[in-house]
């Protein structure tokens, strides 16, 4: 069978390095000849993600499980690289990538694929990927992960952090990074997410650092653990005291966020659809709040990007291969508009995107899951 070969430059399979080109630029109205390359930057592991579907209920020990869908990708930060990428900023990676076929993969599919710039990131040989299965059902996921830190580097690294607009940094309880101080004296708008802690000592003065950054966004129950409070809005605004900006994520509750430079607060319901997978939407939800806060969109207009992007991720298998790009967002925005029953509300609420979103579609299609890789093409 002859796989389809698209049009040169439009992008696909075929045409790896053409499906980079974005359909639309959040930040064409502020750009500038003396602005730096990057628009965002991050650091972190890359996993290859093996995703499992359709499950009626978590494993049983002592049984077997088959799972109705099956999904492979790119995880771990490359999730939020390939959201950042997909919405038309220009993203730079600093990783390690095994030197395994697993490693190939994932290079592939984020520097080819979508376009992300891999040079601060480097293949260590006879070092294996880290690999996460992760399985979905009842709305939520469980996850296996294994792995190993990656040895340092034997030769000097290019310049971390490049010149950005702005930097994700994902806290690790414990474990400082001298590189947010470094990007945030630069002129880097530092945006801080943090990943669950382990020791159960959820210790404020490990958000020290937030003094460097210009907003975090922890999901509601770490919000609530760092703050000792029992109220994902209190959380929010007892962590305004420590960063200007904290915006909290409430599952189907939607999001909140505090201003704490203003006072300005704002709160977004969620978007109800039909999950399929959730891994990395908490990713997804950053990357869509980054590229509103880049635009210099309003606090509300942000958080309710930020919210929709999530939602539309849910609906693809895999955490970074289901990040929507421009012609997705747009596509709900005319579905939602096509119907009477839509809540008037609704409408209201994302009406911004009118001034937002491209008149073109995409000529080919972005790239999702697959059960496997290295399919052999004809």
């Amino acid at each position: 069978m002859e796989v389809p070969t698209p049009p040169a430059g439009t992008g696909g399979p075929a045409d790896p390095a053409g499906a980079t080109a974005p359909v639309l630029d959040p930040l064409a109205h502020v750009r500038s000849e003396a602005d730096p390359a990057t628009d965002v930057y991050l650091t972190g592991t890359v996993f290859l993600d093996i995703i499992f579907t359709g499950l009626d209920s978590a494993p049983v020990r002592g049984t077997e499980s088959w799972a109705r869908g099956m999904g492979s990708s790119p995880g771990g930060i490359a999730n939020m690289a390939t959201a950042l990428a997909r919405l038309g900023l220009r993203t730079s990676l600093a990783a390690a990538f095994g030197d395994d076929k697993y490693g190939e993969y994932c290079w592939e599919a984020l520097e080819q694929g979508e376009g992300i710039d891999l040079t601060p990131s480097r293949v260590v040989p006879g070092w294996h990927s880290p690999v996460t299965v992760s399985m979905a059902y009842e709305g939520e996921r469980t996850m296996v992960s294994h792995g190993h830190e990656a040895p340092p580097p034997e030769e000097p690294a290019p310049e971390c952090p490049p010149p950005a607009r702005a930097c994700v940094a994902l806290l690790e309880p414990g474990r400082p990074q001298e590189w947010i101080e470094r990007a945030a004296r630069r002129g880097s708008r530092v945006f801080a997410d943090v990943g669950w802690d382990e020791s159960g000592r959820w210790d404020p003065a490990d958000l020290a650092v937030l003094e460097r950054c210009e907003a975090f966004l922890p999901n509601a129950e770490e919000a609530m653990r760092y703050t000792r409070t029992d109220c994902p809005r209190a959380a929010a605004r007892a962590l305004a005291d420590k960063v200007p900006l904290a915006v909290v994520t409430m599952g189907e509750r939607g999001a909140y966020a505090v201003d704490g430079r203003t006072g300005e607060t704002a709160e977004v319901p969620a978007i109800t659809v039909e999950a399929l997978d959730p891994t990395g939407a908490g990713d997804v939800f950053v990357a869509g709040f980054v590229t509103g806060a880049l635009a210099g969109w309003p606090l509300a207009d942000r958080l309710a990007f930020a919210g929709l992007t999530a939602a539309l991720s849910v609906q693809e298998f895999g955490g970074s291969l289901s990040a929507p790009g421009w012609v997705e967002i747009a596509a709900w925005w005319q579905h939602v508009r096509s119907f009477d029953d839509q809540s008037p509300a609704t409408l209201r609420r994302y009406a911004f995107l009118d001034g937002v979103l491209p008149a073109a579609a995409r000529p080919w299609p972005l790239r999702r899951a697959l059960p496997t890789l290295g399919f052999r093409r004809a």
